[in-house]
């Protein structure tokens, strides 16, 4: 059978994927990526490399440690800091996939002369009959992670396997629990891998390579001085929670403005948008549609969004323009937009650069 290189971050969901396709007879070998490190030790939840080896270690197989620290600043954190400090709110698992986790992935594979990857992602791989690979969603829609693989290439989806497509999360915890693998209860990490301790402004304020902007002022639609802010890392579009400002009735962040060092306040019905920009833009199922083609879809504009009918239509070498059937709530600028076929196929995706 074909021999495996496994990404295993040492939770439940890499090692069933190690297990199943070690079940199926292939050559497995597991690799776990060195993301991160913090000032105390502590790694990313993405790359727990002792837990990853103890799972290697009852599946039998080989597990190796790849140092990635260096590709993680430059396309990962160095990118989520910037974006921060320009007012967008960035994804930074997107990069990570194509940039790091494929990239050093594929790599070994070439080094250890394996045909595929695999991973322990809940997504499918499909081959269509025009010849492109693109992704599928999973089967469990609670558990689907393919609006954070969207940026993934042609070359790089060819050679990848994902055995967890077609099983929920309970299904893949029986199977590990029937393996005795010590993964099995382990629960899920939900927040931003390399942020151990604090929120996301706090590691910004920390790690910034340069002076960031002070506080500033709250402004209404027409520039009315609403109060102070205490600096536009704090905030992301649509937030209520945690403005530091009362005004008698609910106010949400409608839009940063990081030249002025404002933040724009409004009600919540002036967060919905009938049309959203995207620009740097990689496409799965179809090579390119032609200019001003417009094609039908389903558009996520955050991960945890169930979608919503639109249009899209190419504007430019590199730009999108989404035109939803209904309104979607604050899209908020440095997001992903996803877009999905009536196959839940992934057509392209890109990233939000503005709207009205």
């Amino acid at each position: 059978m074909a021999r495996v290189i496994v990404g295993m971050s040492g939770g439940v969901d890499s090692a069933v994927a190690a297990y199943l396709l070690k079940q199926a007879g292939h050559d497995v070998i597991g690799v776990t990526l060195r993301t991160w490190l913090s000032a105390d030790g502590k790694e990313s939840r993405c790359c727990e490399i002792d837990d990853a080896r103890r799972a290697a270690g009852k599946l039998g197989i080989r597990c190796y440690a790849w140092n990635c620290i260096s590709d993680f600043e430059k396309n990962v954190t160095e990118p989520f800091i910037r974006e921060y400090i320009c007012g967008r709110t960035p994804n930074p698992c997107t990069l990570c996939n194509r940039y790091v986790k494929w990239d050093r992935m594929l790599y070994t594979a070439k080094v250890m002369q394996a045909d595929y990857i695999a991973t322990g992602h809940y997504a499918r791989v499909v081959r269509l009959d025009n010849g492109r690979y693109t992704f599928q969603k999973a089967a469990s829609a609670k558990k689907d992670q393919t609006y954070m693989l969207y940026r993934l290439t042609q070359e790089q989806i060819a050679s990848t396997l994902m055995p967890l497509g077609d099983l929920t999360k309970d299904q893949v915890r029986e199977i590990a629990r029937k393996a005795d693998l010590p993964v099995a209860e382990k629960p899920d990490s939900q927040e931003i891998c390399f942020i151990s301790e604090g929120s996301y402004a706090d590691y910004i304020e920390e790690h910034a390579w340069a002076d960031l902007q002070g506080p500033g002022d709250f402004a209404d639609g027409g520039d009315r001085v609403l109060g102070r802010h205490k600096g536009i890392i704090h905030y992301t579009v649509g937030q209520r929670k945690g403005l530091g400002i009362s005004l008698g009735h609910p106010v949400y962040v409608r839009k940063i403005d990081a030249a002025a060092n404002k933040v724009i306040l409004s009600g919540e019905v002036d967060l919905y948008q009938k049309t959203v920009v995207c620009r740097d833009i990689n496409w799965m199922s179809v090579e390119s549609p032609g200019d001003k083609e417009v094609l039908p879809c389903t558009v996520k504009i955050r991960y945890q969004h169930h979608g919503e009918k639109a249009l899209i239509e190419k504007t430019g070498k590199d730009s999108i323009l989404i035109t939803f059937e209904k309104p979607v709530r604050a899209p908020a600028p440095g997001q992903s937009a996803v877009f999905y076929d009536a196959n839940d196929c992934i057509i392209g995706g890109g990233v939000i650069a503005e709207y009205d």
